[in-house]
């Protein structure tokens, strides 16, 4: 009966909080068909390094002075647009209910971009005061919701925020955002020793970010870590 009942569940909340599209205000979903089919994929060829869409695929001219420890980062679309508004809805508006849905398009990713490893799923971490600030994690969130998709298991206690931070938003160049990262990511164990790491984000930029908790997770033994995020700056 427990399908039943969430099915019903459902049906109500949708009744008194009936669900409008953050892109054209239609009722039904928060991103409906139509908007959905505007969203700007990032198709092949990319950068194998950043994931940037580029004619070729080899190392854009940012990579190639790049000594990262990430291994490779991927994004499944443009940061503009209704992407671009849902992710500010669900990261600043409080919108968790958008987690599931934006959650099945990067399910929907990874079943064509099927040679990203992965073992584990590992949120990218908030420090514990931008969570009393926002009130949650919006990577965690997407994590979870990704992890019912796939089956991956998440690991959301060893990767941790040590130390506060200007968010990444308010540096002015990727030199300063490489800077603004460096030594605030720490490991409390080593249960990701030998795993390969998927990295859960929202948004990314230079991946200055994914960079700095690649480097610490690798310090504690990991195997190997990607980056995956559902936009990245253009």
């Amino acid at each position: 009966m427990l399908p039943q009942l969430n099915e019903l569940k459902g049906a109500a909340l949708d009744f008194l909080f009936p669900r409008f599209c953050v892109g054209c205000g239609k009722e039904g979903r928060f991103i409906c068909n139509s908007c959905l089919a505007s969203l700007a994929k990032i198709e092949p060829p990319v950068c194998p390094k950043c994931g940037k869409p580029q004619t070729n695929a080899i190392l854009c001219p940012g990579c190639t002075s790049w000594e990262a420890d990430i291994d490779a980062v991927r994004s499944a679309f443009r940061f503009e647009g209704v992407i671009r508004t849902a992710i500010h809805e669900f990261k600043y508006r409080n919108l968790r209910a958008i987690a599931g849905q934006l959650a099945t398009l990067l399910n929907d990713y990874l079943v064509v971009e099927d040679s990203i490893p992965c073992e584990v799923l590992v949120p990218v971490p908030l420090h514990g005061k931008r969570i009393k600030e926002r009130g949650y994690n919006q990577s965690a969130l997407l994590a979870t919701e990704l992890s019912k998709l796939t089956g991956f298991p998440v690991n959301d206690s060893c990767l941790t925020r040590s130390r506060y931070n200007v968010p990444q938003a308010k540096t002015r160049n990727v030199e300063e955002r490489r800077q603004n990262v460096i030594g605030i990511f720490t490991c409390q164990n080593q249960d990701l020793r030998g795993k390969k790491v998927l990295l859960i984000d929202d948004v990314t930029t230079s991946g200055a970010t994914l960079n700095a908790c690649a480097s610490i997770l690798k310090t504690f033994g990991a195997a190997s870590v990607w980056g995956l995020t559902l936009a990245r700056e253009i």
